[in-house]
């Protein structure tokens, strides 16, 4: 027997909200085994960043072969990949180890308006590693950015998702979340499928610290438990949701504060080798 395992790739965020601190709480409280490579390291805290220091791209690439190499990895999820060099060394690893799912989350610019990846690596991520997902999670501004489309309403997610999917990608999720009104939207977009939707009522908190991150290391740890994507979708929608209403009302910093990921922790699964 075995833990069901998955690898988040991705920055650190020093208050623990967001980044590998908010992956590794998500995977392990779904019942996986969170293994993780560290891509930068970032000095923050609920109301911004302060410093980024991004990870010399050989010993990011000896991470990533270390947990490749002595485990079975049942999932891969990215996050924050900071500089171009960071992008080449984890597209050789993906090419090499061909996990069966890899979640890409684009990351871009933090819950408090910093920047978090540099400018060529933005290209190279859609080059390269696009190609390479099983499923990509823009936020609205972020899929605005990739595409150079205006989203301002769910009926704009169809184009700017066709436009995402063009790059090689096998599906997108386009999450709602800057959208105006009472309610949340995502939107799934798979190739050569119809697009799905969720609704749900817009949680009235602060603490949305690492959402994108919580969400997307989710639906990665949902598909090693074997879900499809749209079960996996929908159930990782829910978890996230229900992160938010149970730490609606908690402060935890003066600004952004973190979900509440341990709000009904699932025991480590096993899986047969």
């Amino acid at each position: 027997m075995r833990y069901t395992t998955i690898l988040t790739i991705a920055g650190s965020d020093s208050c623990g909200g967001a980044g590998i601190q908010a992956d590794l709480k998500t995977i392990s409280a779904m019942g996986g085994y969170a293994c993780s490579a560290i891509t930068a390291i970032t000095a923050q805290n609920t109301m911004g960043v302060r410093s980024i220091q991004g990870c010399d791209p050989i010993v990011l690439k000896d991470q990533i072969e270390a947990v490749f190499e002595d485990m079975t990895i049942d999932a891969v999820k990215s996050g924050m990949l900071y500089s171009k060099e960071n992008v080449e060394v984890i597209t050789a690893c993906l090419t090499k180890y061909k996990p069966q799912h890899y979640v890409l989350d684009p990351v871009m610019i933090s819950t408090s308006g910093s920047r978090l990846i540099t400018e060529e690596a933005i290209d190279t991520i859609k080059t390269q590693l696009f190609p390479l997902a099983s499923l990509v999670t823009p936020n609205i501004p972020e899929a605005e950015a990739l595409t150079g489309l205006h989203i301002g309403s769910p009926d704009d997610m169809p184009k700017a998702a066709n436009e995402i999917l063009k790059t090689g990608c096998k599906a997108v999720l386009i999450k709602g979340g800057h959208l105006p009104g009472n309610e949340t939207v995502d939107m799934l977009f798979e190739q050569g499928k119809d697009g799905i939707g969720v609704r749900t009522p817009f949680v009235d908190t602060q603490n949305t610290h690492g959402t994108g991150c919580t969400l997307s290391s989710a639906i990665a740890t949902r598909l090693a438990l074997g879900d499809e994507l749209r079960d996996a979708f929908v159930e990782a929608r829910n978890y996230i949701i229900h992160t938010l209403y149970n730490g609606k009302d908690v402060k935890q910093g003066h600004g952004h504060g973190p979900v509440n990921h341990f709000y009904h922790p699932q025991p480590l699964h096993k899986v047969e080798e």
